[in-house]
């Protein structure tokens, strides 16, 4: 068995939790640091043996906080970049309902995986990004522990695509900013363990 553990980059500048930031490169914020700093401690006691991280500086400075107890180092990937939202970014629901009525409510009826962000691209597209990370995770052996540090969407499809949901159930999974999801590989299934554990940002 190996494990592999999920962890959502922290809070950033411009609200990672309100507005539709993709492939912008945004930087983590003060919560964002101090969400970072207790994944850190959380993560201080287990045994991690690789740690991989979306190139974007939000994901790249939370894995390289965690990665300082490890004294090890940070593979970026720009594979595990956000889904590009085009034309969306950097917008709320609120906005991107006015701006573009026409797919928000192609959204809102289908949630259709094939459905593109205006000028970015569609879930089918990111299934198919995040697919080829996998690829790397082959080298590792069966008693290796891996960290991935990434975001929503590409946690969300890495859980479907590994335990063999569909991806249109994406949208059934939630993880917070900052939060830890662990996965359970095995030789023929794999199992999850943990989703959206938070309990390390009590008081903040």
């Amino acid at each position: 068995m190996s494990r592999l553990l999920l962890v959502r980059h922290g809070e950033t500048e411009l609200n990672s939790a309100e507005r539709y930031w993709g492939y912008s490169d945004v930087k983590l914020g003060a919560l964002g640091f101090s969400q970072a700093e207790r994944l850190r401690d959380r993560l201080a006691t287990e045994k991690i043996d690789a740690i991989y991280s979306s190139d974007l500086k939000r994901a790249l400075v939370t894995a390289k906080t965690i990665a300082a107890r490890h004294q090890l180092d940070v593979t970026p990937c720009a594979e595990l970049r956000e889904i590009n939202f085009g034309k969306v970014e950097g917008l709320n629901l609120e906005e991107v309902t006015k701006l573009f009525p026409e797919f928000a409510a192609k959204w809102r009826a289908t949630r259709s995986v094939d459905l593109g962000f205006p000028g970015g691209e569609s879930l089918t597209e990111l299934g198919k990004r995040v697919g080829g990370f996998l690829d790397r995770l082959k080298k590792h052996t069966d008693e290796e522990t891996v960290l991935v540090v990434a975001h929503a969407g590409v946690i969300r499809t890495l859980i479907c695509q590994l335990v063999g949901l569909e991806l249109r159930y994406l949208y059934q999974i939630h993880v917070d900013l900052g939060s830890l999801s662990i996965v359970e590989l095995y030789p023929t299934e794999a199992i999850l363990c943990r989703l959206n554990d938070i309990s390390h940002l009590d008081g903040i």
